[in-house]
């Protein structure tokens, strides 16, 4: 179904000014129907006074700054004041004193500096005007000219509503925003510290190892292209993240799956570590969150045990149920620790708030006959 309100709407492209102006002519318009002369505002309830060349002048001074009422709303509303008063004054009572309280509204909403000041300059301006309309016969009095008074408060007050509910809009946005841009920034800094820790900590330790392959020439060239491939997935991965930081970028970033595995756990056996690959029933057609955070366990486990236990027996275990997968890594912790790069500890934090997100449960810590196991149990409703 097509969402109207998505739609392109070509005046929206228009100048602000060619926007308003409509309404405008619209009053000028109505203003010169005979069948509406001397039915607008009648404030003094003074005798009509018949139409005369004055009469349109009042008409286009009270109407056309219409058009400028969101562009320059203080202006607006002085000529549309200066108009409103002659024609309550010669008694002309045209439609065109309509455009007061719209006037009075569009200063209350757009105006961006001293409203106050007008507040006080429009109340002292309505003194005189009524004192005015006294003098020259009208029976409205006191509670006639304090009631149409608070009648233009409300198109005031109601102006200055729309101001505060569009500065809270405008807030909420800037918020959300904000909040999405560092939900993205949290995102991409958990993908660039699982990527790089993962190759370039395997790099770190094939080439920890090749120093002592001097005297085995066939096995010191398996680990230096094993170095070389680390390092040229890392550049590949590398650069689809950075497309995430780039506008221009015309793909969908790539994110990896459970499906990857294989040659994530061969990639750990080149740096060295024995590992022993169990999967268990069917992988997702697609790759969603489930498949995706699935995998980063994996890799930060493998991670984790090429730092910290080079060498040791690991196990990784994958179990794909219809409610959920399952993931369990182990080593056993008898391998060297002298070679591995030391770590910050933030990538087990991270991939426990990424389960946590999913609904999951993630745990990491010693096990019970040593070494160390991480698990993680990842709903399986966010497959896309």
């Amino acid at each position: 179904m097509i969402d109207l309100r998505r739609l392109p709407v070509p005046w929206q492209r228009w100048d602000v000014t060619v926007r308003d102006l409509p309404l405008a002519l619209l009053l000028v318009v109505a203003s010169t129907i005979p069948a509406l002369t001397n039915r607008g505002t009648r404030l003094g309830d003074l005798p009509d006074r018949p139409f005369d060349l004055l009469t349109v002048a009042v008409v286009l001074l009270e109407c056309l700054p219409l058009a400028l009422r969101r562009r320059w709303p203080a202006l607006c509303l002085a000529l549309v004041s200066l108009g409103f008063v002659v024609d309550q004054l010669r008694g002309y009572h045209t439609v065109a004193g309509t455009a007061l309280p719209i006037a009075l509204l569009s200063a209350a909403a757009h105006l961006e500096h001293h409203r106050r000041m007008t507040v006080v300059l429009i109340s002292a301006a309505y003194v005189p005007l009524a004192i005015a309309l006294d003098r020259s016969g009208s029976t409205e009095g006191v509670a006639g000219f304090v009631t149409f008074y608070l009648a233009l408060t409300i198109a005031w007050g109601v102006g200055a509503w729309l101001r505060l509910t569009r500065a809270a809009e405008a807030e909420r946005r800037r918020a959300v925003a904000e909040s999405t841009r560092l939900a993205e920034r949290t995102r991409i800094a958990s993908e660039l510290h699982d990527v790089v820790t993962h190759h370039v900590t395997a790099m770190v330790v094939q080439a920890e190892s090749a120093r002592y392959l001097t005297a085995a020439p066939e096995r010191l060239d398996q680990t230096l292209t094993a170095i070389t491939d680390s390092g040229r997935r890392a550049i590949t991965d590398l650069r689809h993240l950075l497309d995430l930081l780039n506008p221009d970028h015309g793909s969908e970033p790539r994110s990896p799956s459970v499906g990857e595995l294989d040659a994530l756990v061969e990639q750990t056996r080149q740096a060295g570590q024995p590992v022993e690959f169990t999967e268990v029933g069917t992988r997702a057609e697609t790759s969603g969150s489930t498949e995706i955070t699935a995998y980063r366990v994996v890799q930060e486990a493998l991670t984790n045990a090429l730092k910290h236990a080079h060498g040791s027996r690991t196990t990784v275990h994958v179990h794909h149920g219809d409610r959920e997968t399952t993931v369990e890594v182990r080593d056993d912790g008898t391998g060297s620790r002298s070679a591995s790069p030391g770590g910050s500890g933030r990538g087990l934090v991270g991939l426990r708030e990424r389960v946590r997100v999913l609904g999951g449960e993630f745990d990491a810590g010693p096990g019970t006959g040593g070494g160390f196991v991480v698990r993680a149990r990842i709903p399986a409703g966010t497959r896309s």
